[in-house]
């Protein structure tokens, strides 16, 4: 395979690396759920990177090679969940350390984050994403450890330019990590721009099908602080079982016609909603009227992606009616599965929540758009 080592990401996802069973020909990689490994009779392992299931899993082979494969990094890690992948991140630093976050952002990552810190003696601060010059003056060179950033930012979509945000990290002595849920390697490949890691709930657009719990870090290069996450996930035991992870790789097979199809339908209902009167706004970074919309043409290539919000006229009030009246769009809390989903934010994130009020959240799947554009018309009245 050697001639054909320079293909296509989506190729090689595709084919799980063109895998082949070296005993049996079997083009899927098998579920190995044992949780030991043997040794011969000079008690040397039969296997020398296998000792133990909880962090030596061979099914976790094939998804961390295929994600290390298109983020261009130096290797990935699976994790149980994108909290856990995020939270080893994290867990890595230590007391009188310093983290800059945005103020919008997975909300509940924010919320552990700031209690965590708090009792583990790390600083955080918050940027404003409107300002242009506030991460920069948040960050604090030489005691910076670390700056964690979303692109697009979960729910309203403000676009950080990873670039930059790198350059300011970098020049600080911080790392810069990125959680790319949203864009996926489809769209948006922030080791290319300068990110030392990245994180992605991969319960979401990597698995794409509403079955698995899972997260994943990839890393930029293999440093002494790559070590120091990798044993976190190992003593903790922040691991997903071998069923999710074969599920996970599985799921990844259709990782690029899924976000492509997503980011077309997501398009064509952004700009279809676009000044519909019974809507504030619509807040997708593929409007050429989205504040961020030339940062994404730059680090997102060949579409926008499939999370789209709406503000609506009327207030919080209007905003669940219209929920509520959705007959295709399923009423739930998650994103990037193949089923659209719609989902007052607010509710969820509670009063603590920077978000407007009257903002919903939808996540376009697979779905006919026009089925999709129907049920949204019909919902807003």
């Amino acid at each position: 395979m050697d001639k054909l080592k320079h293909l296509a990401p989506e190729t090689d996802t595709v084919q799980g690396l063109h895998y082949a069973d070296p005993q049996t020909g079997s083009i899927i990689p098998p579920v190995m759920p044992s949780t030991t490994f043997a040794r011969d009779e000079n008690y040397e392992l039969i296997s020398p990177s296998h000792s133990y299931g909880r962090d030596q899993n061979p099914t976790y082979l094939t998804a961390e090679r295929i994600l290390t494969r298109i983020e261009g990094g130096q290797a990935a890690l699976l994790f149980s969940s994108g909290m856990a992948a995020a939270a080893a991140v994290v867990q890595s630093l230590k007391p009188g350390d310093h983290i800059v976050i945005p103020k919008v952002m997975y909300w509940g990552l924010r919320n552990w984050m700031m209690e965590f810190c708090a009792k583990w003696g790390i600083e955080l601060d918050q940027f404003d994403l409107n300002d242009p010059d506030d991460l920069e003056d948040k960050v604090q060179p030489g005691r910076t450890a670390l700056v964690w950033i979303e692109s697009p930012c979960n729910p309203t979509w403000d676009v950080i330019d990873i670039e930059t945000a790198a350059e300011v990290a970098h020049a600080a002595g911080a790392r810069l990590a990125v959680d790319s849920t949203v864009a996926t390697p489809v769209l948006t490949r922030p080791i290319e721009f300068g990110a030392d890691l990245v994180m992605h709930s991969a319960t979401k657009y990597l698995n794409g099908h509403g079955d698995v719990v899972a997260g994943a870090l990839v890393t930029a290069k293999q440093d002494e602080f790559w070590e120091k996450i990798c044993k976190v996930r190992a003593e903790a035991g922040a691991i997903p079982g071998s069923f999710e992870a074969w599920l996970l790789q599985r799921g990844m097979r259709t990782l690029y016609l899924r976000v492509r199809h997503a980011c077309q339908s997501a398009m064509a209902i952004a700009a279809h909603f676009e000044g519909h009167p019974g809507l504030e706004s619509v807040l997708y970074p593929g409007l050429e009227s989205h504040p961020g919309h030339g940062v994404a043409a730059k680090q997102m290539q060949g579409g926008f992606g499939g999370m789209l919000s709406f503000c609506v006229k009327g207030g919080e009030k209007a905003a669940l009616a219209m929920v509520g009246r959705c007959q295709v769009f399923i009423r739930a809390t998650s994103l990037g599965g193949v089923e659209s989903l719609i989902e007052h934010r607010y509710s969820i994130e509670g009063p603590t929540s920077p978000i407007p009020r009257n903002l919903v959240r939808l996540s376009v799947g697979a779905e006919s758009v026009d089925d999709l554009i129907a049920d949204l018309d019909q919902a807003l009245g």
